[in-house]
């Protein structure tokens, strides 16, 4: 049983006495106040527990915990100097939460007596969810409200990594930075929006032993101040839910003046309380109309209307609810979101669903168009690696088609009624990666779930070693054995692989296993880049104006003689997908009358005799200038979206911050 010295008897000490009274692991030998009045001292008397006024008299090496809830700094610093080495110091903090829990449970109780719908509202706006995890990402903490918000048996969740459970998680970041982040929206996979909080957990010695996340319902807060009945009742609710709320929050009076805001709204907006309180509810309002004063004369909420606010013009989605007492219209409460923060977790999700997302193959052989002799003859290697069930490597540059060859390769083999999986190695974490591939010992992972489809490795390069390692061993063996556990299941499935790196440079460098290599490159297919191949670029632009047609609902029949001239004349380091993006960009921009893509539409593009003055040097130079100019002309064309550009090369965001440090890409340019 661990010993406890409460210092402080406030308000927070009574809460925490109540509640270390009800447990079995702790002892409160003694409670401490420099106000003999204090109630704590009071409720530790009728206990039985030892009171003074001076806490180094109740100090001793047997002391386990010392729970400060002065809040005065200077005692904080007192205790912990004074302390032992064995004895752990909570500061006030956690005592203030407790309070503040308590007063709501209290609050909540009295409501129930009285109304057992508010007692239902309140009740649900106090469960909050809550998820623990451990250095290694494993669960150590997930109660009953995060198992009814996520959708999982609590049991099923604990001790699973936080990946397979909320994919989207941030937790593992508060780890690696050891910064607390507040006010983070996010969605769950069954729709649910929810902000969270997330915090580190640091021991005595200031080490990061986990993070641990509080998140809710975004809505709770506006749908209380829709239903309260008492005006009073609700500003005292408010000012201790507003005042700790991530949430930014506003409420004005029958009259539309401001009547109280929180730290999250000036944080928001930019706005102090001197600037909002008591002024008319328009203040705030860089662009739009007040919502404020449209539910006052409707007396209906409203929600998701989006409108700029404050001086630092930020653009939100506001809900806002009338207060309504005994039938009367007291005021109106309003909840303000930052939509850069929605469209970015949006924009994560959708890519996050993208990167595990298990397709048929769509592509056969043929989609390959082209009546060269490089594109003849891989693609009659193609067919070739079609009928075997050995592993193939696609090797090429970035855009010259190595996903379409394994869709064809997949499509021309006798497993084209079994699944086709493809994983981009660069665009996810190496643990997330790991349960991806091999699952976890409650998850099936995808050599095991493809049976005996095909498994398409791409950017096999940046496998970690860990990965590297397990997957020559299912290579070798045909088996796979699931992370954490012994269970081993065969592996029937066929790996093709593809990578645009020089992986015999990644071996040299100890980068990439050199077994791995020889078991993935029994069969090697060098796909060639376009501009080996221009003869055919008309045919090949033919096809990708047909499926821009459907992607744009335009009618565009073709392309002029000078125009296609001008292609032909360019050396697409971008391969296909630049001159997709060429197209698509010239059709984005013609006239609705127009039926040919001119030269006019066409974005300037680079002359042969300019390429060939910059590509002189040794190969590993070439590539990396083609690269960098990949990198700049996807920049533009997103005006600096580093996430849209990400996303349209398929790498990781963290890889293309990577390659624009690297290559030193002037990002305001390309913006």
């Amino acid at each position: 049983m661990q010993k406890v010295l409460i210092v402080g008897a406030g308000r927070g000490g009574v809460a925490l006495l109540q509640v270390m009274a009800e447990s079995d692991a702790f002892q409160v030998y003694a409670v401490v106040d420099h106000d003999p009045q204090a109630p704590g001292l009071t409720l530790a008397q009728s206990m039985n527990i030892e009171t003074g006024q001076d806490w180094k008299k109740y100090l001793s090496d047997q002391t386990d915990i010392i729970i400060d809830v002065t809040g005065d700094q200077e005692t904080f610093n007192q205790l912990r100097e004074a302390r032992s080495r064995k004895t752990v110091l909570v500061p006030g903090s956690v005592a203030s939460l407790v309070y503040q829990l308590l007063t709501e449970k209290e609050s909540l109780i009295s409501h129930l007596e009285h109304d057992s719908y508010i007692r239902e509202l309140a009740m649900n706006s106090t469960h909050d969810g809550m998820i623990g995890i451990d250095c290694d990402h494993r669960i150590i903490l997930f109660n009953d409200r995060a198992a009814e918000m996520i959708g999982i048996d609590k049991d099923k969740a604990l001790h699973q990594s936080i990946y397979q459970v909320v994919p989207l998680s941030g937790l593992p970041r508060i780890i690696e930075t050891g910064r607390a982040e507040n006010n983070q929206e996010l969605m769950l996979d069954n729709g649910m929006k929810v902000v969270t909080t997330r915090i580190p957990m640091v021991n005595e010695t200031g080490e990061v032993i986990g993070a641990f996340a509080v998140f809710k319902d975004i809505t709770e807060v506006v749908n209380l101040a829709e239903e309260m009945t008492n005006l009073k009742e609700i500003q005292t609710m408010l000012e201790a839910i507003i005042q700790s709320s991530d949430d930014a929050i506003s409420v004005v009076d029958e009259q539309g003046r401001g009547l109280m805001i929180n730290p999250a709204y000036t944080r928001l907006t930019g706005l102090t309380e001197s600037e909002v309180i008591s002024q008319p509810a328009e203040a705030d309002i860089f662009e739009g109309e007040s919502m404020h004063m449209q539910v006052l004369k409707t007396r209906r909420p409203v929600r998701g209307v989006k409108m700029v606010v404050g001086p630092n013009r930020k653009e939100v989605a506001v809900n806002v609810a009338p207060i309504i007492v005994n039938g009367l219209l007291k005021g109106s409460v309003g909840v303000i979101h930052d939509l850069s923060e929605i469209h970015q977790l949006t924009s994560e999700l959708d890519r996050a669903r993208r990167i595990i997302r298990s397709l048929e193959a769509k592509y056969t052989f043929e989609d390959i168009l082209g009546n060269s002799d490089e594109i003849l003859l891989v693609t009659e290697q193609a067919k070739v690696a079609s009928k075997t069930h050995t592993t193939v490597l696609l090797r090429g540059e970035q855009g010259s088609g190595k996903e379409l060859f394994a869709n064809a390769i997949h499509n021309g083999s006798d497993r084209k009624y079994n699944s086709f999986h493809r994983v981009n190695c660069g665009s996810m974490p190496a643990a997330f990666l790991l349960n991806t591939l091999f699952g976890t010992d409650s998850t099936e992972g995808l050599l095991a779930q493809a049976g005996e489809g095909t498994v398409f490795l791409d950017e096999i390069g940046e496998l970690s070693l860990e990965a590297q390692n397990k997957l020559l061993e299912a290579l070798k063996s045909r088996q796979v054995k699931k992370q954490g556990i012994d269970e081993m299941i065969t592996f029937k499935a066929r790996v093709i692989t593809a990578s645009h790196i020089n992986l015999e440079r990644a071996i040299a460098k100890g980068q990439f296993s050199e077994e791995l290599y020889y078991y993935l490159s029994r069969l090697t297919l060098q796909l060639p880049p376009l501009r080996t191949h221009k003869q055919d670029i008309p045919v090949i632009c033919d096809r990708l104006i047909m499926k821009l047609n459907q992607s744009f609902g335009r009618t565009v029949k073709g392309i002029s003689k000078s125009a296609l001239e001008q292609l032909t004349g360019h050396e697409w380091p971008g391969n296909v997908r630049e001159l997709e993006n060429v197209l698509s960009r010239a059709m984005i921009f013609m006239d609705q009358k127009e039926e040919l893509i001119e030269q006019k539409h066409l974005i300037p593009l680079q002359s042969e005799q300019t390429f060939k003055r910059e590509m002189n040097g040794p190969l590993a130079e070439q590539l990396e200038t083609v690269e960098k100019e990949i990198i700049e002309q996807t920049l533009r064309k997103h005006n600096g979206n580093k996430t849209a550009t990400a996303k349209e090369l398929d790498i990781s965001i963290r890889n293309l911050y990577y390659k624009i440090e690297k290559y030193q890409v002037d990002t305001e340019r390309s913006g």
